[in-house]
């Protein structure tokens, strides 16, 4: 893979991925060939600023536990009101790390 097209990948996306995780992402995609590369272009990454307002207006509801894959949580939430609050003030500050790592997943399971 070129250097530069991982450079250029890595710059655009970084708001998407922890940063203590970014030389490894760099090393696997240095390794991978451009099938896998035109394949990682095309998956859709969770915003974590966009679940952290989502989390915010509608975490009451657990609709970011339900964007981010986590439907168990997203129906106790719901069922619940979000624990009468205490899950959703939990998730303002946790959710967009779990986008990260849910982002951090998806790609790894790419490459």
């Amino acid at each position: 893979m070129d250097q530069q097209k991982v450079d250029l990948y890595l710059t655009t996306n970084a708001k998407y991925f922890e940063p203590t995780v970014i030389p490894l992402l760099r090393e696997k995609l240095l390794k991978s060939t451009d099938d896998k590369f035109l394949t990682l272009q095309a998956t859709e990454l969770k915003d974590p600023t966009t679940l952290l307002l989502i989390s915010i207006f509608l975490g009451g509801l657990g609709v970011d536990r339900f964007m981010l894959g986590d439907t168990g949580i997203g129906v106790l939430k719901l069922l619940t009101c979000g624990c009468c609050g205490i899950l959703t003030i939990i998730d303002w500050f946790s959710v967009s790390k779990k986008a990260k790592q849910k982002n951090f997943e998806t790609i790894s399971m790419f490459l």
